[in-house]
């Protein structure tokens, strides 16, 4: 089969392989869809002239692959989409003493996502090359050009909410991290999901403490999770005075949304031990002390490294002006 369509018995059957493979591999949800463009494309370019992406330049390369997969991998035919569950939602168990604290987002507690679902994708992706060697398989995290939600959506692993996150199938909410392989091989779609996650509940919304959500819309330079990671230099006064105790990311509106609630089908919800929370909060004093050999000597993941030092000590100092 180097290099030949496959037909629609051996198409379905390779598809409900890989899918079989997938769920063996552990990941919460997978699924499959062409690799068409996106459906927004306009959407994506606004938001980039509205300067919504503040010093995340890279946003603003490699747009034509971000909206088209086929741009990415030059004749891709399919996306296959997995994700991760990293949380079952249940609430933080707050530190006595956690004035003088500040929380770490539960994607970054554990081990760097990024090489946990590369670890068993790659695999994957290498015994489908040795299957058929006259296609190719491009194993991405959210570090390259992919419109990784939308394709999620149309793999069938959820909805988008308000907060403009994957809302998963099955009780795992927005606690997810994706994964993609894109291939030249034309496998079978599985079924899209359609529909409104939301209603009228506007929780999310409520829940950001910068106001940075609107319907379906996130002003990347007003949320926390941009101003403790990406943004370098002072912010605005307007964030100095946010009602948080966020040091790295932020978890808020994942927190409010009913999807992602700690609820018994989250709760019997598989999460890998990779997720275990290795660093879940930090002493702020301790934090502004930091020098760069000591925060390499923490053994912390790639993760919470993308913050600089000088990021980590002002997100550091901002949170016990606040608390003081």
């Amino acid at each position: 089969m180097d290099g030949i369509a496959l037909k629609s018995a051996e198409r379905d059957s390779v598809t409900a392989e890989i899918l079989s493979q997938l769920a063996d591999a552990g990941f919460a949800l997978a699924g499959i869809c062409d690799a068409k463009p996106i459906d927004r494309p306009h959407a994506f370019a606004a938001w980039l002239a509205e300067g919504h992406h503040g010093q995340m330049h890279y946003l603003a390369k490699h747009v034509s692959k971000r909206v088209d997969p086929s741009q990415l991998v030059e004749d891709a035919k399919s996306i296959i989409c997995v994700a991760d569950c990293y949380s079952d939602g249940k609430p933080d168990e707050r530190r006595v003493d956690h004035e003088r604290h500040g929380r770490i987002a539960r994607y970054a507690r554990g081990r760097d996502y990024h090489r946990v679902l590369r670890e068993r994708l790659e695999p994957i992706a290498q015994s489908l090359r040795l299957r058929f060697p006259g296609e190719r398989f491009r194993v991405c995290v959210d570090t390259a050009p992919i419109a990784e939600r939308d394709h999620a959506v149309r793999a069938g692993l959820g909805r988008i909410g308000k907060h403009t996150l994957l809302i998963g199938d099955h009780g795992v909410g927005s606690w997810l991290v994706l994964g993609e392989i894109v291939t030249t091989l034309h496998l079978t779609p599985t079924p899209s999901r359609d529909g409104d996650p939301c209603g009228s509940c506007t929780r999310c919304i409520d829940a950001c403490p910068t106001q940075a959500i609107e319907p379906w819309k996130v002003k990347a330079e007003r949320c926390i999770s941009y101003l403790t990671i990406e943004h370098e230099g002072e912010p605005a006064e307007w964030f100095r005075n946010r009602a948080d105790d966020w040091l790295f990311g932020c978890d808020a509106c994942i927190e409010a949304c009913p999807h992602s609630q700690w609820t018994l089908r989250a709760r019997e919800t598989p999460i890998r031990s990779d997720y275990a929370a290795t660093h879940g909060s930090f002493e702020l004093d301790a934090v502004a002390r930091w020098t760069e050999e000591e925060r390499i000597n923490l053994g912390l993941s790639e993760v919470l490294l993308r913050a600089s030092l000088a990021s980590w000590k002002r997100n550091a100092e901002l949170l016990v002006r606040k608390q003081a």
